[in-house]
């Protein structure tokens, strides 16, 4: 549910959809070194900057594109954008090209928080304002309050956040309670800690030095401890990550530019192998479609399955006459014969999960003829392989997708939305609804004889409905949730991920933030008797 936070109260929306006009709450006060109330005008920069083309905002092509003159090419931060207006300190205005029905849920992502200028513009390359960032909220980065923000050349990083080791969050002076309806700040001090022996975070949190973890899942033999001894239990949580796991599968690489060959590789994947490489139910539950059904308002669950297999193990026998009907199955035997199905180069992490996970993947696609090459990269290394289009990569086991907000939008757009597709850091990897031009443009060749459907007006249909009917928009995606299952197949996808966290004694309030898919910082309490950092 969406509540104001920043704003006063709801938008007053007009023009059919076209205008959004919020006003903005009094009171809320920059931290220290800024100390000054944050207006319109910095949110209206926050939005500069997302639009300038140098900083390099991937939210700003997916998201915020729907506002005028958002279009992502501006030469700086400096430019306004055409579609923002600020006629005073707290008020801010939104003209939008098209009825937007998730407008104001996309203004609650991090990416729209307010930006002060006067810090922030000498920031100018993509990553480089992130040592810097001023807080207007309950906490601070440590060390906020000594930046000397007197000239660009004075800033130096802030103390309290390493990219590559620590981030330590303190209160803010200049916050006011008062103001804030959403959160309840038990907590004097946050620090976040990078530690790479996943082994050495759980020892800690069991011998009491740390409060929790935050992503990392638990080595296999730690939680088999917290699932089977009584007293560890109640430190246990698992919360749904409103997250897809899947194989993904390009179109514009053969054989899957053939739809029978994906829909084969649907049939016949050993999903219930894979979810025990992965540790079991505790870590989520087989997915048999795109979208979590939690992110759908469950309008489509695990009982639509459009692949269905015994306990989900594969059914190789409808995998084979699915090939069969394939052109890369030169003798009709249901195994994929043409050369196209050797050698392919399948990307995937270098963790001991999807390592697992990969040997199944490899036996599963070998009983219909595929073929391939796995290459375990570093998580980073993975996506930005996969991400970059020239790569032509044609198959990956290392993606997985999360909702950024709660609608099916945050799927839709990014992963299967032709006009989401772009030369790197793309997110549509199988290129669901490329055009021959658009091809063209990327430099990689489209499919001979092949149509690779859109769903592109589909998705503007469900965008007509507003947020504030959620079952009729949430029909609508699951509807094309469907569509994409039974006439595209973009991937295999296999788990529908939950989030464990691993709580240690001290920890006596825990939260989950659905929103996040994370603990909740800011309602979590402890009794650990640290001292506040300084």
């Amino acid at each position: 549910m969406l509540v104001p936070d920043l704003a006063s109260a709801p938008p007053e929306i007009a023009n059919d959809g076209l205008k959004y006009t919020f006003k903005l709450k009094t009171g809320i006060k920059w931290a220290p070194p800024l100390t000054r109330d944050v207006t319109s005008k910095d949110v209206a920069y926050a939005f500069q900057r997302i639009n300038a083309a140098p900083l390099v905002a991937q939210y700003g092509f997916w998201y915020y594109g729907t506002i005028k003159g958002m279009d992502g090419k501006a030469k700086s931060a400096d430019e306004k954008v055409s579609g923002i207006e600020t006629p005073d300190d707290q008020t801010i205005i939104f003209n939008l090209e098209k009825p937007t029905g998730d407008f104001q849920y996309r203004l609650s992502m991090p990416a729209a928080a307010p930006i002060p200028e006067e810090v922030a513009k000498c920031f100018t390359k993509a990553g480089d304002y992130g040592r810097y960032v001023m807080s207007n909220a309950s906490y601070m980065i440590q060390g906020a309050d000594k930046l000397d923000i007197s000239s660009c050349d004075a800033m130096k990083p802030i103390s309290g956040f390493d990219p590559s080791k620590s981030l330590t969050l303190v209160r803010n002076p200049n916050y006011d309670q008062a103001t804030d309806d959403t959160r309840s700040n038990y907590v004097d001090a946050i620090t976040v800690t990078i530690d790479t022996n996943v082994d050495d975070i759980f020892s800690r949190i069991q011998a009491g030095d740390l409060d929790s973890s935050i992503a990392d899942q638990p080595p296999k033999p730690v939680l088999q401890q917290y699932l089977t001894d009584s007293a560890k239990k109640p430190f246990l949580h698992s919360n749904s990550g409103d997250r897809t796991w899947y194989v993904t599968m390009n179109w514009t690489t053969p054989p899957f530019d053939d739809l029978h060959v994906r829909k084969a590789a649907n049939w016949v994947m050993d999903k219930a192998g894979i979810l025990q490489a992965w540790g079991g139910s505790t870590f989520g539950d087989i997915a048999t479609h795109n979208i979590p059904p939690i992110v759908l308002g469950d309008k489509l669950g695990s009982d639509y399955n459009p692949y269905p297999s015994e306990g989900n193990r594969g059914d190789e026998a409808k995998a084979k006459e699915e090939m069969k009907q394939s052109k890369y199955d030169s003798n009709k035997d249901g195994v994929c014969d043409a050369k196209q199905c050797s050698n392919l180069v399948m990307i995937n992490r270098n963790t001991p999960t999807f390592s697992d996970a990969e040997a199944v993947v490899v036996s599963s696609l070998s009983k219909i003829g595929i073929k391939v090459k796995p290459r375990q990269l570093a998580s980073s290394a993975a996506y930005t392989t996969i991400q970059t289009v020239k790569n032509e990569i044609p198959i990956a086991l290392n993606a997985g997708w999360g909702k950024d907000y709660a609608d099916a939008v945050t799927f839709m757009t990014p992963l299967f939305d032709s006009r989401s597709i772009i030369p790197t850091g793309n997110t549509n990897y199988p290129l669901q609804g490329i055009t021959p031009d658009q091809a063209k443009t990327l430099g990689i060749p489209y499919p001979s004889g092949v149509t690779i459907p859109s769903v592109d007006a589909d998705i503007d249909a469900c965008q007509k409905i507003a947020t504030d009917q959620p079952d009729q928009r949430n029909q609508c995606f699951a509807d094309i949730d469907k569509k994409l299952m039974e006439t595209a197949a973009p991937w295999v996808p296999y788990l529908w991920a939950k989030n464990i966290t691993v709580t240690g004694t001290t920890v006596t309030k825990w939260e989950f933030d659905q929103s996040s898919g994370y603990l909740s910082f800011t309602r979590m309490a402890v009794n650990n008797k640290q001292p506040v950092p300084s």
